[in-house]
C-alpha cells in the first residue's frame, strides 16, 4: 500500500513568494524552453506564456522559424535564439510540441546535452523518450496515454491489481527521478517512494494545450526554488495550474458549473492563482 500526501493550498504558498527590493530577474528565477515546433508552434507559445504568469524573472526561448516567431509575436519580453548564450538558466522544459519522429540527430544531441547537465529539467512530450540515463534532475510529465506507452518501452507494465500510485513509483524508481501523472487526480511520484496526489483542479480543464501550460508553470517554480525537491515543486506548479484553471472557469466552488476555457485562459489567470496564494 503507498502512502499518498494530498499537496495543499499552504504547501504550495512555501514555493511562492513576494519579490523583495534586492531581487532582480535572476533571483526570481529563469526559465529556458526548447519546446514547439514548425507543426506545433502554439506549444511553444503556451509554456512559454506560463512560465512569465507563474512569475518567472526571465524567460529564454531556444528555438527557431515559426515557432520562435510566434513566441515573439505573444510575449515580446521574451529572449529567443538557437541557444542559450551565457545566460544562467534555473530550470529546462523540452519536449512540448514535438514529435520525436521527425526529430533531427542535432536536435536529439541539444537535448541530451540539456539532460547530461546539473540544471533541473521538466520533460513534456515530444521528449519523454530520452529519459533513460538522464542526469539532471528532473520531472516527466506525461498524460495517460504516453505514460501507458512509457511503460510498455521500458517493461515496466504492473499486473492488472497495481494502482495508479504503485505505478508511478515503480516508473519514478526505473527511471530515477520524477513523475507527474496528469488527471483529474494528478499524482507525483519520486525515486524514493513518496507519493503526492493534486486534487486542485476541474473537468473544464480537460483540453488541448493546458499540458503545455502546465509544463510553463513547473518550469517557473522549479527555477524560482533551486533547493528544493523537484517532485514538491512540480506539485506545486500543478497546484497553481489547476486553480488557475478554476479562476479562468469560474469555479469558485463545488456548486459552481464553470464554463469552457482554453489554455491561453489558463495561463491569464495564473497571476490570480500566485496571488490567491500569497493572501
Amino acid at each position: 500500500m503507498v502512502e499518498v500526501r494530498t499537496w495543499s493550498r499552504s504547501d504550495t504558498a512555501q514555493f511562492v513568494r513576494m519579490p523583495v527590493p534586492r531581487d532582480d530577474k535572476y533571483s526570481r528565477g529563469v526559465v529556458a524552453l526548447r519546446t514547439g515546433s514548425s507543426a506545433y508552434p502554439g506549444a511553444a507559445v503556451l509554456g512559454v506564456e506560463a512560465a512569465w504568469r507563474a512569475g518567472a524573472g526571465y524567460v529564454r526561448y531556444v528555438g527557431e522559424g515559426r515557432a520562435a516567431d510566434a513566441v515573439l509575436a505573444r510575449r515580446p519580453e521574451t529572449v529567443a535564439a538557437a541557444d542559450i548564450g551565457r545566460t544562467r538558466v534555473g530550470a529546462w522544459v523540452i519536449g512540448s510540441g514535438t514529435d520525436p519522429a521527425g526529430r533531427s540527430d542535432a536536435e536529439t544531441a541539444a537535448l541530451r546535452e540539456i539532460l547530461a547537465g546539473d540544471v533541473p529539467v521538466v520533460i513534456d512530450a515530444g521528449a519523454l523518450d530520452l529519459v533513460t540515463g538522464a542526469a539532471a534532475p528532473f520531472v516527466i510529465t506525461p498524460h495517460a496515454g504516453e505514460f501507458a506507452r512509457l511503460q510498455e518501452t521500458m517493461g515496466l507494465r504492473g499486473g492488472a491489481s497495481e494502482s495508479p500510485e504503485e505505478a508511478v513509483v515503480r516508473v519514478a524508481r526505473a527511471i530515477g527521478g520524477a513523475v507527474l501523472l496528469k488527471g483529474s487526480r494528478t499524482l507525483v511520484a519520486d525515486e524514493s517512494g513518496h507519493v503526492i496526489a493534486v486534487e486542485e483542479n476541474t473537468p473544464w480543464l480537460a483540453t488541448a494545450g493546458t499540458g503545455d501550460v502546465l509544463a510553463g508553470v513547473i518550469g517557473a517554480v522549479l527555477a524560482a526554488n533551486p533547493e528544493r525537491p523537484v517532485s514538491e515543486a512540480a506539485a506545486s506548479g500543478a497546484w497553481l495550474h489547476g486553480h488557475a484553471a478554476r479562476i479562468a472557469s469560474g469555479v469558485v466552488s463545488a456548486a459552481d458549473p464553470g464554463h469552457p476555457v482554453v489554455a491561453l485562459d489558463v495561463a491569464d489567470a495564473l497571476p490570480r492563482a500566485v496571488a490567491d496564494v500569497l493572501a
